[in-house]
């Protein structure tokens, strides 16, 4: 009897497991302001789908007291902090490789629900069908995000420096040749006036990006992992 009774509560136990949200598998499409996902159960079939603010707030609404399912989302700009967001809910997160998925990036339909859909059907038969990548941790992204960051002040004084050249050679003048680095207001001594006047803020501009980027150097020269590929300088 007693045993009937363990195997009766066992069995309660059992079918209370296959109800827990351990065997649900989502899909969610990325956008950029909302997201799209789709819920399935055990079986394939359509539980929900919404949508949801691509943020912190909204898919803690949806997803931080879910119990652990398996959730596919596609490669982009904010997959890395969804991703690691996700798994600190528990959940198991695959990052799809979308372009390599021919069910999403060949479909004549843009459509963030079906695109949802699919990632969540192909995550349930086979997670390998998304062709998975794998994110750097949030230390090597940080690094990478600064090494980036310091490029763009480069890009932007390379315009800079470029933009205050061809004003000179318009009024018939030329700044001297120097690196990007030396370049300062001082290179506007024997210009007109007018032209130094016109240009003075410009390339106060200059040097104040030029001390960022130094800011930068000093810092990833500090951060471990991080480093930058030297490249000629600039602006000459």
């Amino acid at each position: 009897m007693k045993k009937d009774i363990t195997e009766s509560k066992s069995s309660r136990r059992g079918s209370v497991r296959k109800k827990q949200p351990l065997e649900l598998t989502i899909g969610v499409d990325l956008g950029d302001k909302s997201s799209r996902y789709c819920v399935l159960d055990r079986e394939g079939n359509v539980l929900l789908e919404r949508s949801i603010a691509t943020s912190k707030n909204g898919l803690a609404q949806a997803f931080a007291s879910m119990g652990a399912s398996r959730i596919a989302i596609e490669v982009g700009t904010h997959s890395p902090w969804i991703k690691r967001l996700l798994e600190s809910w528990n959940h198991e997160v695959i990052v799809a490789n979308a372009r390599r998925v021919k069910l999403i990036s060949e479909s004549t339909r843009k459509d963030d629900r079906l695109d949802a859909r699919t990632l969540a059907r192909l995550a349930r038969v086979d997670p390998q069908l998304l062709s998975p990548i794998r994110h750097r941790s949030e230390t090597a992204q940080g690094h990478l995000v600064m090494i980036r960051a310091r490029a763009g002040l480069i890009e932007m004084r390379t315009k800079l420096v470029n933009s205050a050249r061809g004003l000179t050679k318009s009024m018939g003048e030329r700044l001297s040749s120097c690196d990007a680095d030396q370049m300062s207001a001082k290179r506007l001594a024997g210009l007109p006036p007018a032209l130094q006047e016109a240009l003075q803020p410009l390339m106060t501009a200059v040097e104040t990006v030029t001390l960022q980027i130094h800011d930068y150097d000093k810092k990833i020269a500090k951060s471990p992992g991080a480093s930058i590929r030297r490249r000629p300088a600039y602006g000459k």
